[in-house]
């Protein structure tokens, strides 16, 4: 495979080019690829760098004989859809080649489709500050480990944060969705006056979003260690709960550092990928608390 324009500039203020970001997934991709293999690919691509629009790109119908496509059925039009999967290091790169900045796998794998990895909550900030977010992560995990369920956090890469519990494809989309409904709900009952479970930003008046419906087939959002298309190349980051402090910022964690990060910490992410909690005993441990 051959790759081209790496000199193309992405990130003209930090002068971070395309061969730049390849390097930087090539060079955790054997921390970033377990959370890749074997999920459908919704591609965005930014071919032009950041200060050009991007676009969203499903169907992959033209790809080389080595790289690995899955059809599948689009849920909103019916109709047959093909697929990226990234098992590897060549497809990895191959998908960074077409300007893919941002890594969006689906929650599931094509071998269980209806069965996702994990839950996620999706704290989507309006005009807060990521200290509010903090505290939204913070009630999360509190309401999680009160009924006996390990959660994994880390920065989305943009304003919001990501919240995690594994449950390694043993429940369906709908049991899933229930259950990250019932702990946005209890979020909310914690801190009223900072969070929403409406959809429309309108309604929403500046709080803090809990989207639970991530937990849908299809949805995407972007994976761990994927760098964003925003100013300074941020990444998402996982954390640690101790690190959860007034004062952390997502613009601390970048392509050029957390390469590092991980040399020093390892992949505080790994447990996302583990058996995780009997999530039925949760869900009814949340719906009998008051």
């Amino acid at each position: 495979m051959s790759l081209t324009n790496l000199d193309k500039v992405y990130w003209p203020a930090e002068h971070i080019t395309k061969g730049d970001l390849i390097d930087y997934y090539q060079h955790i991709s054997d921390v970033l690829l377990p959370y890749l293999q074997d999920r459908p690919q919704s591609l965005f691509r930014y071919p032009d760098g950041i200060t050009r629009p991007g676009f969203v790109q499903k169907d992959v119908p033209h790809t080389p004989d080595w790289v690995r496509t899955v059809k599948l059925k689009a849920e909103s039009t019916g109709e047959e859809v093909e697929y990226l999967v990234v098992d590897n290091k060549a497809t990895l790169a191959y998908m960074n080649n077409l300007g893919c900045i941002q890594l969006n796998p689906w929650n599931a794998r094509t071998a269980s489709l209806q069965k996702p990895d994990y839950m996620v909550l999706d704290l989507d900030p309006g005009n807060n500050t990521f200290d509010e977010v903090i505290e939204v992560a913070l009630a999360a995990k509190e309401v999680l480990h009160q009924v006996g369920a390990t959660a994994y956090v880390k920065t989305s890469g943009a304003t919001g944060m990501h919240v995690f519990v594994p449950l390694a494809a043993r429940y369906e989309f709908e049991q899933v969705r229930r259950f990250a409904l019932s702990v946005a709900r209890h979020v909310h009952k914690k801190l009223p006056a900072l969070t929403s479970l409406e959809r429309k930003p309108k309604e929403r008046k500046d709080k803090i979003y809990l989207d639970f419906l991530q937990n849908a087939i299809g949805q995407t959002i972007a994976s761990v260690y994927s760098a964003r298309p925003k100013p300074g190349a941020p990444v998402s980051t996982p954390l640690e709960w101790e690190e959860l402090k007034p004062g952390l910022s997502p613009e601390m964690f970048t392509i050029q550092n957390i390469p590092d990060r991980i040399k020093e910490k390892g992949d505080l992410f790994k447990g996302v990928l583990g058996k995780g909690p009997d999530l039925l005993q949760c869900l009814e441990k949340l719906e009998e608390a008051p």
